[in-house]
């Protein structure tokens, strides 16, 4: 039963690994991309849950634009991929300028949600009454 079990996890991995291999640099750039947003969001989370989350804004700043950044990369990947018949008339470099708007647009409102928790915390904690 284990070697069976075994071997069809091996040609699983195969047969991935053959079909990956076709998929165009471009695409897998952006994969790489995804992961490392992603990874970078769990370490922020594993970061919290070993030191604590003191100025929570920053974590839930650092979180949220990491998750956001890989949600907007896979939706590029989607537009980018030649595959995919919905974008056939959609320019590549369109579907990039508008990935490039989105993660502008994103990152300014998490500066905004960082700046206005971070100025109110810190203005509550040095007022002295």
């Amino acid at each position: 039963m284990v070697k069976s079990t075994s071997k069809d996890a091996q040609d699983l991995f195969r047969s991935l690994h053959s079909a990956y291999s076709a998929t165009p640099t471009n695409l897998k750039i952006i994969d790489m991309y995804v992961v490392f947003a992603v990874f970078t969001a769990l370490i922020q989370v594993a970061y919290m849950a070993l030191v604590g989350s003191f100025p929570f804004n920053s974590f839930l700043s650092g979180v949220l634009s990491c998750v956001g950044t890989a949600v907007l990369a896979v939706c590029l990947r989607i537009q980018v991929n030649k595959e995919n018949k919905e974008f056939k008339s959609h320019p590549p470099l369109g579907s990039y300028l508008e990935y490039s708007y989105r993660i502008w647009h994103q990152n300014e409102h998490l500066q905004i949600l960082y700046s206005a928790t971070w100025s109110s915390t810190w203005s509550s904690s040095t007022s002295s009454d």
